[in-house]
C-alpha cells in the first residue's frame, strides 16, 4: 500500500535555500516520500514556501501540481487545531505561537498521513497518533 505524505514548510525550505546543516536530509526523506506514494501540500505550507518568490510561476515550478498533491485544508482539521492549539496555550505556549504548524499537523492527522518535517516535537506531543518523519 502506498502512503501519502504531507510534507512541511521546513523541509522544503531546507531544499530551496540549500540549507548547509539540512538541504541534504530534506532531499533525501522527500526522495523517499515520492517513492513511497502521494506528496501533499496546502494552502499553509504554499503560503509559507512563497515568501521567498517574487512570481507565482517560479514557486508553481519548484512545486509542480502533477508532482505536489494540492489539497484544501479539511474542516475537521481546523477542529483538531484549534484544540491542540489551546493544549498548547494551556500548557504555556506562547501567542505568537504559528497557529500554521497546528493546522498542518492536524491536516495530516485527520487525512491518514504520514508527516516529513524536522520539528517532531511539537507535532508529537500534541498530535501523538501522527507518524512522523523526522531527524533522530
Amino acid at each position: 500500500m502506498r502512503e501519502a505524505t504531507l510534507v512541511d514548510t521546513n523541509v522544503l525550505l531546507d531544499i530551496v535555500t540549500n540549507d548547509p546543516v539540512w538541504s541534504e536530509w530534506s532531499s533525501q526523506a522527500l526522495a523517499q516520500a515520492f517513492d513511497r506514494g502521494a506528496v501533499v501540500i496546502n494552502q499553509l505550507v504554499y503560503a509559507e514556501v512563497s515568501v521567498g518568490f517574487e512570481r507565482i510561476e517560479l514557486l508553481d515550478s519548484l512545486l509542480p501540481a502533477p508532482h505536489f498533491r494540492r489539497e484544501n485544508l479539511p474542516w475537521a482539521a481546523g477542529f483538531l487545531a484549534g484544540k491542540a492549539f489551546l493544549t498548547y496555550r494551556r500548557r504555556g505556549g506562547e501567542r505568537r505561537s504559528p497557529l500554521a504548524d497546528f493546522y498542518i499537523g492536524a491536516h495530516a492527522s485527520v487525512s491518514g498521513y504520514q508527516l516529513l518535517t524536522r520539528d517532531r516535537g511539537r507535532y508529537s506531543t500534541y498530535f501523538p497518533a501522527l507518524k512522523i518523519i523526522a531527524p533522530r
